[in-house]
């Protein structure tokens, strides 16, 4: 869904579409690419039913998905070596939600998209 051109774009376009196909349930998870990863980040988390998470490293990744259930993986192309990027991408791809305790806490989260 993203751009595939070198000319600059606008990041929230790419962000909406990607979190609307995810947060629909089109597809389960998605990830997104920008700068920083911060708009990406605060635009796809407007979206009901989408966790974004911005990872900077394995552990971020992990944990996004073990205790969040993070549904969209977010990496800043300026920050984020291709390495390391490659290792975050494999480690949340990988990692199955932990579910238990953390129910109870996805479960507010989601009565907050609907307010």
């Amino acid at each position: 869904m993203g751009a595939h051109e070198p000319e600059s774009v606008d990041y929230p376009d790419y962000a909406a579409k990607v979190a609307r196909a995810v947060g629909s349930g089109q597809f389960n998870r998605g990830i997104l690419l920008c700068g920083t990863g911060i708009g990406m980040s605060v635009t796809a988390n407007k979206f009901s039913g989408v966790r974004a998470t911005l990872a900077y490293d394995n552990y971020t990744a992990k944990m996004s998905r073990l205790h969040n259930d993070s549904n969209i993986l977010v990496m800043g192309g300026r920050t984020t070596g291709d390495e390391t990027a490659y290792d975050i991408l494999e480690t949340w791809l990988n990692t199955k939600y932990e579910g238990g305790r953390h129910d109870k806490r996805l479960k507010k989260i989601s009565e907050l998209d609907n307010k």
